[in-house]
């Protein structure tokens, strides 16, 4: 039975229930290992075991059936594929033009298949592929998103065979049967799923039209029973004119799990989007503070754009970053800026000099063994200058440290230091005519971290995997996946036995010994 009108600190917020039949119990439990984007809750993307080299491709598949390009360019954002500690590796896959969206297990020693499972999941209106992100939960649960809101649960990951779907409704399953139709034509999760330490899982959702129980854009949390809870982006913020939570934005915790992090923006993300980042109650979904997202240069509002996939990432001392694009557009070259946060979201520090589409990864200071500063950790960011929007071209991957800055050659102003940086290795000739020294494009929004190897593995619009070594400050290896074209950028991910993982042009790749 659905609640609403429960008050809890202040705000109103709605409660639903449901499965469309109990969960069964399961012999075999399956842990994550690699739980959804960035990994964890936190969007660290660091591994506890050690990357493989990267001397093969032991297997691929294709992450999408009918790949819409735009001339030579692929504006697909893919979800994430996550990897359980049995090493069975779920890949998030699309069959149509714009559906026929579906999760295929695999063994990530070979690529044999184990099991399908279908989705009628449906994307919010949108101009590119939004990421399709199911999520594993450490009570042994695969979250899939589905149709109208709702999610499809499997509990039997690691071995073949078929599994009836189980189907949660975060705002009640009696609401959802009297008009399907209609909450099918106008709710969409709109993000990645997250898994907390509970085994609840958090995402946001948009709504788009009319539903009978009066459902608004925002933020849903189901408890690990099936126990759905939501709040509207517009109450949790009480900010006029916000409105939803950002696309493709994943909801991130704390590293005690009792805070929740999201950025919640004004729905326009072409141009004047502007946005607010959000703490709230992780179990009931009360706001705890909301911070205006500004430009650190112009004091201007900055843009939450809906085509990027910049999420929250928490440090391990519960500092949070979260990148946008600089206000006025093209300022900074469209790089954005990556601003700072303590745990409150008061202002700390100074801003990393790139955030747009991008989720820093957490880099124990221990792994660069140059590094004689005083943070813990550093933070790998994408670090693109963009030749067309008044940049050079000179496409890098950098280390950046939150503790200490310098002055940002291009806007002049205070940001963090960078304590490496690599440019990318292959010449773009599309642009060298006019930018000679421009070259191809980093194609990461989460980058995985290899603290054991002391290296970082990173996606190229070249088409090939890089590691860069932190001990050298060099590109140590590389393979080519493929000839390599411009797309929307992909996470790489690292699985319990060392296999990397990357997407380019659609497919997804699995590199090993």
């Amino acid at each position: 039975m659905t609640r609403r009108g429960t008050f809890a600190w202040g705000r109103w917020i709605a409660f639903g229930a449901v499965l469309a039949w109990p969960f069964v119990a399961s012999a075999q439990s399956s842990q994550p290992f690699w739980a959804g984007y960035a990994r964890d809750a936190q969007h660290s993307a660091l591994s506890t075991v050690a990357s493989a080299p990267l001397s093969r491709i032991r297997w691929q598949t294709a992450v999408d059936r009918r790949p819409q390009f735009f001339g030579d360019s692929l504006l697909a954002h893919y979800g994430s594929p996550v990897i359980t500690q049995a090493n069975t590796v779920i890949v998030p896959m699309k069959g149509h033009a714009t559906g026929g969206f579906r999760v295929t297990a695999v063994d990530g020693t070979d690529g044999r298949l184990l099991w399908r499972q279908s989705s009628s999941y449906r994307m919010p209106p949108h101009d590119w592929v939004m990421p399709f992100g199911p999520a594993l939960s450490p009570t042994g649960k695969l979250w899939i998103p589905g149709p109208a809101g709702t999610l499809y649960v499997r509990t039997v990951l690691d071995v073949r065979g078929h599994q009836r779907k189980q189907q949660v409704v975060f705002y009640g399953l009696d609401d959802y049967r009297l008009d399907r139709r209609t909450y099918v034509n106008n709710v969409f999760i709109n993000t990645p799923i997250t898994t907390g330490a509970d085994g609840a899982v958090y995402f946001g959702f948009q709504v788009t039209g009319f539903t009978p129980n009066g459902l608004q854009s925002g933020i849903a949390r189901v408890a690990d029973d099936g126990t759905g809870t939501w709040v509207a982006a517009a109450t949790a913020t009480a900010v006029p004119g916000i409105v939803k939570v950002a696309h493709n934005c994943a909801p991130a915790l704390s590293p005690d799990g009792a805070i929740l992090y999201v950025a919640m923006s004004n729905g326009d993300g072409y141009g004047s989007g502007s946005g607010v980042l959000v703490a709230l109650d992780s179990q009931t979904l009360a706001t705890v503070a909301v911070r205006r997202l500004d430009d650190p240069k112009s004091g201007a509002v900055a843009l939450v754009h809906d085509d990027g996939t910049a999420s929250p990432t928490v440090g391990p001392d519960g500092d949070v970053y979260y990148g946008v694009l600089e206000q006025p557009f093209g300022s900074h070259h469209a790089r954005g800026w990556l601003l700072h946060f303590d745990a409150g979201l008061s202002p700390k520090g100074v801003p990393g000099g790139f955030g747009w589409d991008d989720t820093p990864s957490i880099v124990p200071a221990s792994a660069v063994p140059s590094y004689l500063g005083a943070s813990p950790y550093l933070l790998f960011v994408k670090y693109n200058d963009y030749a067309q929007i008044g940049g050079d071209g000179v496409n890098r991957i950098a280390l950046l440290d939150p503790g200490d800055q310098m002055l940002d050659p291009i806007s002049g102003i205070p940001v963090m230091r960078e304590v490496l940086a690599v440019a990318g290795p292959t010449p773009d000739t599309e642009l060298t005519a006019l930018w000679p020294n421009a070259v191809k494009e980093w194609c990461i929004n989460t980058a995985a971290v290899d603290p054991i190897t002391r290296s970082i593995l990173a996606n190229s619009e070249d088409g090939l995997l890089y590691r860069w070594n932190l001990a050298t400050g060099a590109l140590g290896e590389s393979i080519v996946l493929t000839a390599g074209l411009g797309e929307a950028y992909t996470p790489t991910v690292i699985g319990p036995d060392g296999t990397v993982y990357a997407v380019n042009n659609a497919t997804l790749f699995a590199v090993g010994p």
